[in-house]
């Protein structure tokens, strides 16, 4: 289930991620990097022509067929600064999934976002819409995960990913393809099972 999918990876680089993780200590930005190439090298066994990485904030840039090796030149060469645009980025990777898929150039087993993130994204709203419609466009639940990997403590942040997690086909969605995690969590699972809950949520 895990081989012959794509990854892509959503990494969020706005203002927020600078701030301390915990009082006093590293940045987010930081705190993030060990389990961001950790997550990008477990990907990478299962993709092997490499994984897309996006880096966004109030804009975004995409890099494709990216090894871990990059992914932490990635973070040395980008500091964070600006808003939360998740809804640019998440149309976009999710366009270019359904349009490689139209050209035939997919993989098999579809395809997992993952999306780290510490905030609520500038519009909430779109972000529904956005992961509703690509759900209606699906041939079956597991063909498209996303997982959303949540970085501090923001309680509005989790209310709201929660929600994505568990209430999008209460609103219209045909398949239930989000699933939630946060960093604390992701010490306490196997990155195999993060990538496993994607799917199957």
């Amino acid at each position: 289930m895990l081989e012959n999918r794509d990854y892509t990876l959503l990494i969020d680089n706005s203002a927020s991620m600078g701030k301390p993780s915990q009082q006093g200590e590293k940045s987010r930005w930081l705190a993030l990097q060990e389990s961001t190439f950790a997550l990008a090298r477990k990907c990478e066994e299962f993709d092997l022509d490499g994984i897309t990485v996006y880096l966004f904030s109030h804009r975004f840039q995409r890099f494709d067929h990216v090894t871990s090796a990059k992914v932490a030149q990635i973070f040395a060469e980008n500091t964070p600064g600006d808003t939360t645009n998740l809804v640019g980025v998440l149309q976009d990777a999710i366009n270019n999934y359904f349009q490689r898929k139209a050209a035939g150039k997919s993989k098999s087993n579809g395809e997992t976002i993952l999306i780290i993130t510490d905030g609520i994204p500038d519009d909430r709203q779109s972000v529904c819409e956005i992961i509703i419609n690509a759900t209606h466009k699906m041939e079956h639940e597991k063909e498209l995960g996303i997982s959303i990997i949540q970085v501090g403590a923001d309680p509005q942040a989790t209310k709201f990913l929660k929600a994505l997690d568990d209430q999008l086909q209460s609103i219209g969605a045909k398949f239930d393809i989000c699933d939630t995690v946060t960093l604390e969590d992701l010490e306490e699972m196997s990155l195999t099972d993060v990538l496993i809950n994607a799917i199957n949520d």
